[in-house]
């Protein structure tokens, strides 16, 4: 049964929230963060990505980005940026992206039911992406960007949250630059916080949709914390992790497309044929007219400016297989690798990924910039994540794009 718990949650002074809120910390490169910041100096991205108050030409892992992130978040804290709430809290956070609603629970989660696999996964994890969310948490001694969970619905949860929500007056209502909304009430009367907690209580199992590595390296900080204080109790800050959790049925996983460099040295008429074997392939249109799939096992192809349709034949993959049957896995294990070589998706520099929120005209403009072919994918749904967590297996690279993105910086938590 899932554990989660109340925080006395350091967050941005009412008047500051909206220039405060960053994206996550891994969606942009340091010369993007470079220029989001350039007139905003509460910007979140002054703590997660320190780096860009540091020379250009600095390591992003070197020991000075950590340094300086805890020397902001200090800093931001004694100048009023933040302020703490004077007793622990948890917190509802809604988001409206193009009228679609998701509201979630702001909590701390516990490392053991991340160890136990109640926080159930569906993703490696990389060691040095492990290592700089490691030393980023361990110098700032707080959790600074929450992990995306998510859980099958439960509607007495869904309407306790809805309730409160309904009853109250937010203390932060904003949309930012990309035109989403973000919505936050703290949730500070006991009751209604025992009874949340009672109810995650029973709820069998949480699902990461979104922050593997960062998960990952709250729990190692725990761990580190524990052999640290060898007469430990539980109860420490440092045995929980920053996080927020929805229910199923409000999120939406977008299009997560692939763009590669060349057909490998296939001629264009070589590479059809060979993809005529594993899947049925239709002529859509002259450019201009895309396609993107609206059903499983069907592909968009963009190759010399026209758009094809490529849907699976019966037989190349296995329907019993929970990861074998994504449409990810459909596409890389019968056209990716043996077709155009990309054996590895993850090291391979020939593809690359887009999520779906830059659309289908993204992926012909790589198409006639630097990349040869693109293929637009049907989303894969929270249903398939949960049913590869629950088989404890792992989805491939680059299978789920989530939107809205959880802004950083509405909530941090201390670990001490």
């Amino acid at each position: 049964m899932a554990i989660v718990k109340p925080f006395k949650a350091i967050r941005p002074n009412e008047t500051l929230a909206s220039k405060v809120a960053a994206l996550p910390y891994d969606v942009m490169n340091s010369e993007e963060a470079r220029d989001m910041v350039k007139d905003n100096p509460y910007s979140f991205l002054h703590v997660d990505k320190a780096e860009v108050d540091l020379d250009s030409s600095i390591d992003i892992y070197d020991k000075k980005v950590y340094g300086k992130a805890r020397e902001n978040l200090d800093n931001m804290i004694k100048e009023g940026t933040f302020i703490q709430d004077e007793k622990p809290c948890l917190y509802v956070y809604r988001q409206i992206m193009d009228g679609r609603v998701q509201t979630g629970l702001v909590v701390c989660a516990s490392i053991d039911d991340y160890m136990t696999d109640v926080i159930k996964k569906h993703e490696h994890t990389r060691a040095e992406k492990e290592q700089d969310r490691i030393n980023h948490v361990d110098y700032c001694d707080a959790n600074t960007g929450p992990i995306f969970l998510t859980y099958r619905d439960n509607e007495e949860i869904s309407t306790s949250i809805k309730h409160w929500a309904d009853n109250h007056k937010p203390v932060y209502d904003f949309t930012s630059d990309d035109g989403i909304s973000h919505i936050v009430w703290v949730v500070d009367d006991e009751v209604t916080v025992n009874r949340l907690c009672f109810l995650f209580g029973e709820v069998d199992y949480l699902y990461i949709a979104d922050g593997h590595h960062r998960a990952a390296s709250a729990v190692k900080v725990g761990k580190k914390r524990r052999e640290e204080k060898k007469d430990y109790d539980g109860k420490e800050e440092f045995n929980y992790f920053l996080s927020v959790i929805f229910a199923d049925e409000d999120l939406y996983v977008m299009d997560y497309n692939r763009v590669v460099k060349d057909l490998n040295g296939n001629s264009t008429e070589e590479f059809f044929n060979k993809v005529k074997e594993k899947f049925n392939v239709e002529e859509h249109g002259i450019e201009g007219k895309q396609f993107s799939p609206c059903e499983k096992r069907t592909f968009g192809m963009f190759l010399d400016g026209k758009w094809y349709k490529l849907s699976a034949k019966d037989g190349i993959f296995d329907e019993n297989d929970p990861v074998d049957r994504l449409d990810v896995s459909i596409l890389q294990n019968n056209l990716l690798h043996p077709i155009l070589g990309i054996e590895d998706p993850r090291k391979d520099k020939r593809i690359d990924f887009i999520g779906g929120i830059r659309g289908l005209n993204e992926l012909e403009r790589r198409c006639k910039e630097d990349m040869k072919i693109a293929f637009s994918m049907y989303a894969t749904t929270i249903d398939d994540l949960m049913d590869i967590a629950d088989a404890g297996r792992v989805m491939p690279p680059k299978s789920t794009w989530f939107e809205p993105k959880l802004r950083s910086g509405l909530f941090i938590h201390r670990l001490s």
